[in-house]
């Protein structure tokens, strides 16, 4: 069976949302995810969203604090288009109905985070992405022209390379395993939005959801798209150290508020390592983090908010509050153990700032894109900011691409009638398991060649297992994310071997200074 849009969209985030929203607007829009449509990284996004919204504030202001964190690799002119055009479409949220939380006098609360030299972050309490998710799912529930598909896992795009048509290449679409009927469909599109997120899970150790598995990197990468700066992964320095949570994300924001990191001997140390202490940039204080704990020995550092007024915590951070009480921890009277954890991924598919990649009819945004706004380290609340720019503008282009087509094109059906059914799933397991420890002991915080190259053989040899694997039997969702995730990791490796100096997230021992000139590291598949 084939299931024919107009515009096909592949992720339920914020990304993938608020492109279906504008997309309907010209025809038919067709979403697929993986689980259920509210299950994305923005509904765990807690921080907030980036806009220049307060007298204080400029454009300008946020365009420094972003090349700053971006440590010379962002690109200026994707910089300006989205601190600029952000204001706009935030307002354009509120409209939708996302309820941000207001101050005092009834204006906007802005809160502060790393990286920022003003307040400039609107939030919704600490649980803003799921606020944006519910927001924009009401108004796509209601939407006549949008059709949502939960349950559905995206195998591969379909390309006119890959069925060995002439001409540029071009996406039609992709197939897709219904995960509850065990059946391989068709979905078709004139246009194709990528928006399927981050890659997380390619860690031990993450604050990302479970789906976080590189899905539209590695499917856009197989295809023929460029992807870059892969070797930026960004470990969110706070997380509660405690098993039952795992690792469950103490937002930047608390920091923002006032709360202090300190070592084991209950001392300060962020004043040690950068002239911003609690505040300086994401990388700085992980690996400050990381050097503490490799210092003295301890399991965790923690994050102290105690000086605070308990009222202020509690009504500024209720999740937070709630959720480590669950945990025995009353942050109001005790400071949290927390460590770094990976967190965002700032390469991906290289874009422009319009969502345009490679292939014709291939848009994307959101964390799977590289767009140059993040550059080396991301700074805080900048990506539901970019993730919305840019679907706002990937619309557009792909309303005029839609224009411009006839009919959509009939496709082959996805073939499997050799395959066999899966009879060691322990091997899945395992493999997943050894890819996300080994991707954390060797390409975590600190990385050297040694580890990295220890990293790629290992990776290598994974991946003629599960190629193989894939190859012999019939797919299901742990063996679609495991091929994903390996190929992540790869192009993470890669990526990281590449980059001779430490610049922004990515800090090796083998080459600890600067190099003159920045530049992307970039792969395509040969």
């Amino acid at each position: 069976m084939q299931r024919n849009f107009d515009f096909l969209v592949i992720g339920s985030g914020i990304a993938g949302l608020w492109f279906a929203l504008k997309a309907a607007e010209s025809g038919t829009v067709g979403i697929i995810t993986k689980k259920t449509r509210a299950e994305s990284n923005t509904n765990y996004a807690q921080g907030g969203i980036a806009a220049v919204m307060g007298k204080d504030d400029s454009f300008e202001m946020h365009r420094r604090d972003t090349l700053e964190a971006g440590a010379g690799l962002c690109r200026d002119d994707v910089v300006q288009a989205i601190v600029t055009e952000g204001p706009a479409l935030v307002r354009e949220l509120i409209e939708a109905g996302v309820k941000f939380s207001a101050g005092m006098a009834g204006e906007y609360d802005l809160g502060r985070e790393g990286g920022h030299t003003r307040r400039r972050v609107l939030h919704a309490g600490d649980i803003t992405g799921r606020e944006i998710e519910r927001a924009l799912l009401a108004a796509v529930a209601a939407h006549k022209n949008i059709s949502v598909f939960e349950d559905m896992l995206a195998i591969d795009l379909i390309t006119t390379q890959k069925l060995h048509q002439p001409g540029p290449n071009r996406c039609l679409g992709c197939y897709a395993l219904d995960e509850k009927r065990a059946v391989v469909e068709v979905f078709a599109g004139k246009v194709t939005h990528l928006a399927t997120g981050g890659s997380g899970k390619v860690y031990l150790y993450t604050t990302n959801p479970d789906i976080a598995s590189g899905d539209g990197v590695a499917m856009a990468y197989r295809a023929g798209c460029r992807v870059a700066n892969m070797e930026f992964v960004q470990f969110h320095p706070t997380c509660l150290y405690e098993p039952r949570a795992k690792t469950f994300l103490i937002s930047e924001a608390v920091r923002g508020e006032g709360a202090i990191l300190r070592g084991k001997d209950g001392a300060p140390f962020m004043p040690r390592y950068h002239a911003m202490a609690d505040l300086a940039p994401r990388d700085i204080v992980a690996r400050a983090i990381d050097a503490e704990m490799k210092k003295t020995g301890a399991e965790f550092v923690t994050l102290d908010i105690t000086h605070k007024d308990a009222e202020f915590v509690k009504k500024r951070f209720p999740n937070i509050h709630a959720k480590c009480l669950e945990f025995g921890y009353d942050m109001t009277k005790q400071p949290l153990p927390v460590v770094p954890a990976a967190h965002y991924q700032c390469g991906g598919v290289v874009t422009n700032v319009s969502g345009e990649t490679d292939i014709e009819c291939l848009l994307a945004a959101g964390e799977v894109a590289c767009t140059g706004l993040h550059g080396a380290n991301r700074l805080a609340s900048n990506s539901l900011l970019e993730a919305v720019v840019v679907a706002e503008r990937a619309a557009k282009r792909a309303k005029a691409e839609v224009s411009g087509q006839k009919s959509v094109v009939s496709l082959p059906a996805w073939r499997s009638e050799k395959a066999g059914d899966p009879d060691e799933l322990v091997v899945v397991t395992h493999n997943w398991d050894e890819i996300r420890r080994l991707m954390w002991d060797y390409v975590g915080i600190v990385r050297t060649d040694k580890r990295l190259l220890r990293a790629r053989a290992r990776i290598q040899n994974l991946q003629r297992e599960i190629n193989q694997f894939y190859w012999d039997y019939k797919v299901t969702p742990d063996l679609i994310e495991l091929r994903n995730l390996a190929l992540v990791a790869e192009l993470i490796v890669e990526c990281a071997l590449q980059r001779k100096e430490s610049r922004g997230l990515h800090y090796t021992l083998d080459y600890p200074a600067l190099l003159p000139a920045a530049q992307d590291s970039v792969l395509r598949k040969s």
